[in-house]
């Protein structure tokens, strides 16, 4: 496999050798578990079932899951252990199967999904740094995109995340997610199916956070169809 399935493009045979995710080509996963610290809609009552993988194409500088995400921590699983694990969280009550991190491996995720169908919703919860075209491989199989808009400006993409690329490849993505998701969906307060854009306002990056309400605001019409997705903004005290 030459892995160009994320922005980086490294172009490595990840069978052979790693790229700037430092991921083996098979699934490398963390923890699989109930988490009950996502946005109330994705939590609920009873947990998300979220499936952290290891490793990561970003590699921000304030990771709090840095364990996992640099230091590549897990364990490699097949692709029939992992739909293992996703039977195992909906047995166990999740209100869905949560994919913390996955954009290394969305490739080998669409294969899996394409042979097994949740019962319960599925969530890409990811950076926002993506390939708007290899999304398209996720048609039809995710019903909850949950992806992050970090900056806005390529300073401060490159000096925090070595990508000064970031805002023009996260706005294409989400624009994807939009298309492939155009309407929120809500059942007794949970999400089911939509678009939910995070941001983490970072210190003394405050004007930064602003843009990018402005930019949402701006594009609401234009991009965002009726009830089309949700925001949730957060802040941050790890990075001076």
């Amino acid at each position: 496999m030459i892995c160009n399935i994320c922005p980086r493009k490294c172009g490595v045979n990840r069978k052979i050798k790693q790229g700037y995710c430092n991921s083996p080509y098979d699934f490398k996963v963390a923890r699989a578990a109930l988490h009950f610290w996502e946005e109330p809609c994705i939590s609920g009552k009873n947990g998300s079932g979220a499936v952290f993988f290891s490793g990561c194409n970003l590699k921000c500088v304030y990771c709090q899951n840095y364990e996992i995400s640099k230091n590549n921590k897990g364990l490699i699983v097949s692709a029939d252990k992992l739909i293992e694990i996703f039977e195992n969280l909906v047995d166990s009550g999740a209100e869905n199967i949560n994919l913390v991190n996955p954009s290394h491996y969305l490739y080998l995720i669409a294969q899996a999904l394409s042979k097994w169908k949740s019962p319960v919703p599925v969530v890409y919860n990811s950076s926002g740094y993506e390939s708007a075209e290899a999304l398209k491989m996720l048609k039809g199989l995710v019903d909850i995109y949950l992806p992050d808009f970090k900056y806005i400006r390529n300073d401060r993409s490159l000096r925090y995340s070595k990508a000064v690329d970031y805002p023009d490849v996260a706005k294409k993505a989400i624009g994807e997610m939009l298309n492939q998701q155009p309407k929120a969906v809500f059942v007794n307060g949970i999400m089911k199916k939509g678009v939910i854009v995070r941001h983490l306002i970072l210190p003394g990056n405050t004007n930064s956070s602003i843009e990018i309400a402005d930019y949402f605001k701006k594009i609401k019409r234009r991009l965002f169809k009726p009830y089309g997705a949700v925001c949730a903004v957060r802040g941050f005290n790890g990075i001076s």
